[in-house]
């Protein structure tokens, strides 16, 4: 095939041309002193409904459970994941590289946050370097006898979302949402660009579902009824947790004691990711 009318997508070819090549993979490898077994990635098609703090439950929620754990922020221009666990510092380094730091719970944490001077400090960074640093967390950092890996991801389905999908081995992903219809419209985006890309969705989780009122005992549906079920239904998916709004589970974001507070509402999103360990076998 000349030049001029190939347009190298060798998939949409028929001709047999020399110039055919297998197609390539973009995964990188992670640095060879680390010990990753599963990589779950938290996303959602839009921003404010809380992907890190289903990242931090769901990492504490496997941590209660005996399982090592790490959580790789890859929202690096507004990382919070080090406020809500109460870690700060230099990371760690030896001749092998640098490990990250690791929680009162024993969870390995790495976040853009940990590298600047100020945590206020604002990160100003075209898309590709941004994505770049996310495959740097993967490449250079030492995760040592991690089971799960959680992926904070920033919203949509722009550079950082395609880099990991892509460049890490993405074993699963959990996509966030809230009741309102316009989240509910929005997080579609997230499932169609995972379905396309071929990775797995374990489930949906529900932040924000509803309030108890604790003078009468009462729960309120703040933002409206709950459209998931509809979703879940579309896309032939399981529902897996509804997580409420607790001003205890504020309070204990706000102080960095994510780890201290109790609740179940990711029991079943646990079991799914139990599951992925009698696939691998």
């Amino acid at each position: 095939m000349s030049e001029t009318n190939c347009d190298q997508n060798c998939d949409a070819c028929g001709v047999d041309c020399e110039d055919r090549r297998e197609p390539q993979s973009f995964q990188v490898k992670p640095h060879e002193l680390s010990n990753v077994k599963h990589v779950i990635a938290i996303v959602s098609g839009k921003g404010g409904v809380g992907k890190s703090l289903v990242t931090a439950l769901s990492a504490v929620t496997m941590s209660r459970m005996g399982r090592s754990v790490g959580i790789l922020d890859a929202d690096i221009t507004g990382p919070s994941i080090p406020k809500l666990f109460g870690v700060s510092g230099a990371l760690r380094g030896s001749e092998s590289g640098a490990y990250p730091l690791v929680s009162d719970g024993g969870i390995q944490i790495m976040s853009m946050n940990l590298l600047l001077q100020n945590s206020t400090d604002p990160v100003i960074w075209r898309g590709p370097i941004i994505a770049g640093i996310v495959k740097q967390f993967w490449q250079e950092i030492i995760w040592e006898d991690v089971d799960y890996l959680f992926v904070d991801m920033p919203p949509g389905t722009g550079d950082v979302p395609l880099t990991v999908f892509q460049s890490l081995p993405v074993d699963g992903i959990l996509v966030v949402t809230s009741p309102q219809d316009l989240a509910l419209m929005i997080v579609e985006k997230a499932v169609n660009m995972a379905k396309m890309m071929n990775i797995p969705i374990l489930g949906l989780l529900e932040n924000m579902a509803s309030f108890r009122c604790p003078d009468c005992g009462k729960e309120h549906r703040i933002f409206g009824e709950s459209h998931l079920p509809a979703v879940a239904a579309k896309y032939d998916l399981p529902v897996l947790g509804h997580i409420p709004i607790d001003p205890k589970l504020a309070v204990a974001c706000d102080t960095g004691a994510i780890e201290t507070y109790e609740g179940h509402w990711l029991d079943d999103a646990a079991k799914a990711l139990t599951a992925l360990d009698q696939k691998q076998a």
